[in-house]
């Protein structure tokens, strides 16, 4: 019997560090030139990963249908940004134009994780 409880609790560890901080959810990319809406639902950015091109001003428009507290504030750590994210209230931030790079973005416990990947244009 005391077998089966060291299973489940390892088990239950390593399903918690995966949801945590392996599992990219099915969120998604988008690559767009216009406003971008990011749902956060179910414990996920959606869509989680955002193509902008360099040098642009970009608005993000953030929808919070999730209850928990941890979504109720939006963090970009590298362009010292952060911004209060009312439940069912649409939040506009816009961004100034950024360089090729990329910015990440989460909750204030970074267990909700998101990306801008800022491309330079395509030289053609």
């Amino acid at each position: 019997m005391m077998l089966w409880v060291n299973v489940a609790g390892v088990l239950l560890i390593a399903l918690i560090i995966w949801w945590f901080w392996m599992y990219k959810g099915g969120a998604g990319s988008a690559s767009v030139s216009g406003p971008v809406t990011i749902t956060v639902v179910d414990g996920v950015y959606q869509p989680s990963h955002i193509q902008l091109p360099a040098n642009t001003e970009t608005r993000l428009l953030f929808l919070r249908k999730d209850p928990s507290p941890c979504a109720s504030v939006v963090v970009f750590d590298q362009l010292d940004l952060s911004q209060e994210l009312p439940l069912n209230e649409p939040v506009e931030i816009a961004l100034k134009p950024l360089p090729p790079g990329r910015y990440s973005f989460a909750c204030q416990m970074h267990m909700y994780q998101g990306e801008l990947i800022v491309e330079a244009a395509a030289q053609g």
